[in-house]
């Protein structure tokens, strides 16, 4: 078996073209834009190059047939902080069902990474914001992938874990449907803060969307950033995020909740494009823009998936949680919204808060992925990811 680093354009297609053939006979999976996966190994499209880096390889056997693929990147924002050592990433894994090739493409990584000074890496995760391609499925398989969110067989976790990838966090996908009841809990909390006229919710009109970056980065920052290895939203990310998004942006799915006219919450939430984007087979061309345009009038897609929730620290506890979900499902039923499922991104499970709101509204988790960790020091004592305060 050969490792080749992916260099040429012969090589970037083998490595957009492996899980198509893989995964040639899954009713679930869907193809991941090609113009998605490529922006992340794009230095001029990746603003993460502007503070890290990047390597990709595929595998070949012996006829030159590509059998596996992979990535490796450090993040120098994120390699110490909240960890023990420094710890880089590797992520884009597809591999055949050989646990041979699996330790090849896994030790690459590793060594790339050591020669970098890094002592361990995180994986499968992206070399990007966390709300991508981040995490290794280990339950849902069933059940369709959204928008860039990572899908593999089962015995993915196998290979990982017989090399010594021990889990870092479980991360859960929960959904509900759009309509119906929640919680108890959520009916007072949101009472509860009725009573108080300094707070209100709404959503953000498109008139007010040049707004929604500032928006987003304050209340993100404050909320999660600063705690364990979450990093900062910067103006430049936020207004990017916004940028990506705008296209399919719905304003009746951006919710926030104010104090005294201040932005202290917000809920973001997407029509769930893979919905969509399934029928295009990984192409944006023109032809999967007529595809998209056609869909997208039909309404075709009746899923929602919710991208950022969160609560500043001096309003959490108070019930604006809960409010501003009750708000939000207030207005869903009266806009006549088209979506009848809704699924949130992924939650961590060391962030037993916000595990705590989507049981209260009687949500269920339908996928489950694990961030695998392999110190490269076998002897040091592992370490999960901390719960958060």
């Amino acid at each position: 078996m050969e490792l080749i680093e992916v260099t040429t354009p012969k090589h970037k297609r083998e490595f957009l073209m492996l899980p198509v053939r893989l995964y040639k006979n899954s009713s679930y999976w869907i193809r991941p834009l090609d113009k998605d996966v490529e922006g992340v190994f794009d230095s001029k499209a990746n603003k993460f190059f502007q503070h890290g880096s990047c390597t990709r390889w595929i595998l070949e056997n012996q006829d030159g047939e590509t059998i596996g693929r992979v990535a490796a990147f450090i993040d120098q924002k994120t390699i110490n902080k909240g960890n023990d050592q420094p710890t880089g990433g590797m992520g884009f894994f597809e591999c055949i069902e050989d646990r041979e090739a699996a330790f090849i493409l896994f030790d690459c990584c590793k060594k790339w990474l050591q020669e970098r000074g890094m002592e361990a890496m995180d994986g499968p995760i992206n070399f990007g914001n966390r709300d991508r391609w981040w995490g290794l499925l280990l339950e849902g398989e069933t059940i369709e992938p959204n928008y860039q969110c990572n899908y593999n067989p089962p015995y993915y976790k196998d290979f990982f874990e017989a090399y010594g990838f021990q889990v870092y966090f479980y991360q859960f996908t929960y959904g509900r449907p759009v309509l119906g009841p929640v919680g108890e809990q959520i009916q007072k909390k949101a009472k509860l803060i009725a009573k108080d006229s300094d707070y209100r919710f709404s959503f953000l009109p498109k008139s007010k969307w040049a707004t929604l970056p500032e928006k987003i980065k304050t209340v993100y920052n404050n909320a999660w950033a600063k705690r364990g290895e979450i990093p900062e939203l910067t103006e430049a990310q936020a207004r990017h995020l916004v940028k990506q998004i705008k296209p399919i942006l719905d304003e009746k799915l951006i919710w926030f909740g104010y104090y005294k006219d201040e932005p202290v919450a917000f809920f973001l939430a997407l029509p769930e494009v893979n919905q969509i984007f399934k029928h295009v087979n990984g192409k944006l061309d023109w032809i999967g823009k007529i595809k998209f345009v056609c869909h997208t009038l039909m309404k075709t897609n009746k899923k929602a998936f919710g991208i950022l929730f969160g609560v500043v620290p001096a309003h959490q506890g108070k019930g604006v949680d809960g409010a501003l979900i009750e708000a939000w499902r207030v207005g869903a039923d009266k806009s006549k919204l088209p979506y009848k499922n809704f699924e949130m991104n992924w939650i961590g499970d060391f962030n037993t808060k916000m595990i705590n709101v989507v049981r209260q509204i009687n949500a269920e988790v339908v996928k489950k992925h694990a961030t695998y960790r392999k110190l490269f020091d076998e002897s040091k004592p592992f370490k999960r990811m901390p719960i958060m305060g």
